[in-house]
């Protein structure tokens, strides 16, 4: 995308759908976790019923950009996990400096 002699919007999905309850369900599941526990369900925030399957279409990034999709959701729960499990330790340890933010820093 960067390497484009003009820019253009492209989206990259894995042409899957998954609901945020399976995402929060394998975030939690991920670290042995229940997630019923943590976390509250607001009906007010569910989406139109009208809405039958989002799904984002990367055939623009596939046509023109050879790009396929590479990781799938279990792998990317995963990742995003292990990712802030470490920042955790990490701030818990004083490794990181109190305030600083996971952008770099205030």
């Amino acid at each position: 995308m960067l390497q484009q002699s003009e820019p253009e919007d492209f989206v990259l999905a894995t042409g899957e759908t998954h609901s945020v309850r399976e995402f929060v369900e394998r975030s939690f599941a991920h670290v042995g976790l229940d997630w019923r526990a943590y976390v509250e369900v607001d009906p007010r925030y569910y989406r139109p019923t009208e809405i039958d399957r989002l799904e984002g279409d990367a055939s623009k990034a596939r046509d023109r950009l050879g790009w396929v999709p590479r990781i799938r959701l279990r792998d990317l729960v995963k990742l995003m996990v292990d990712a802030d499990v470490r920042l955790l330790e990490d701030k818990l340890s004083g490794q990181l400096e109190r305030g600083m933010s996971v952008g770099g820093g205030e």
